[in-house]
């Protein structure tokens, strides 16, 4: 496997992916940027350290890459078709950030052509990982359940109003995975501290949508989580006190998730 790529071989039906937790950006890339800071300002921050004890609780795979998504977004189309037509959102390789921040100095923009590359060197060898992972628990188990983790910040005019609820829970309108399992996850965060959501501004990325494919055996969803559960957002630092409530939280979810996913499998 390529050195930007991780994968870990767990023994349960369940995957972890991790697509925008890394701040990787190579070297000619980011003399092009307007600055580094702006580049990784939407990393989905520490969000491998907040799933990791909970990944290896639950004997769960995971697939994690260390490049930026302001290098190529791993969870965008890779026609480039938009997520949420008529919405402000960020492409396969964005130009500016959440905010609508350009991220580089001008004429310095990539081409069609250099996306293509970016795609093939960085988008492809991910999903390739993915696919793998995929494949071989199906194999194992009979299905997949795949569980995408994100987060982001809680307040981005741009994208939403107002405060962001701290669960987002996505499964592209209930096509992603079976409904008890949607119910099961939905539960445990509502029944929590804290405020969630389903299906709300965040209905799942290009990941949730093309591998959720519940008549096919392979169950997924994406949790998009507002940064203030689990970190400090000014300035922007780990909090593991927050992290902790929040795990306990996430690890019930996913229990719960798997439980649903077997029951469902197996009548």
């Amino acid at each position: 496997m390529r050195d930007f790529i991780t994968v870990g071989r767990g023994g349960s039906p369940l995957i972890l992916s991790f697509p925008h937790t890394g701040t990787a950006i190579p070297p000619e890339l980011e003399t092009r940027l307007v600055s580094r800071e702006r580049a990784i300002l939407d990393t989905d921050w520490w969000i491998d350290r907040l799933y990791g004890p909970i990944a290896k609780q639950l004997d769960a795979s995971i697939v994690h890459t260390v490049m930026s998504r302001s290098v190529i977004d791993v969870n965008r189309d890779p026609s480039g078709a938009s997520l949420y037509p008529g919405q402000a959102t960020t492409g396969l390789v964005p130009s500016e950030t959440f905010d609508g921040e350009p991220l580089y100095r001008p004429g310095e923009e990539p081409d069609a052509a250099e996306i293509d590359v970016r795609r093939e060197t960085w988008f492809a060898p991910y999903h390739a990982a993915l696919e793998a992972e995929i494949a071989r628990v199906k194999s194992r188990h009979g299905f997949a359940v795949l569980y995408d983790c994100h987060s982001i910040r809680s307040v981005i005019p741009r994208l939403f109003e107002g405060e962001l609820p701290v669960f987002n829970i996505g499964t592209n309108e209930g096509a992603s995975c079976a409904p008890e399992m949607q119910a099961a996850v939905a539960d445990i965060c509502a029944a929590s501290d804290f405020p969630s959501i389903v299906n709300g501004r965040f209905k799942g990325g290009w990941i949730t949508r093309h591998y959720g494919q519940p008549d096919e055996h392979v169950h997924a969803l994406q949790m998009e989580i507002a940064c203030r559960g689990y970190m400090d957002e000014d300035p922007v630092a780990w909090n593991e006190e927050k992290a902790e409530a929040l795990r306990s939280v996430l690890t019930k979810a996913l229990t719960a998730f798997l439980v649903a996913a077997k029951t469902k499998e197996q009548s």
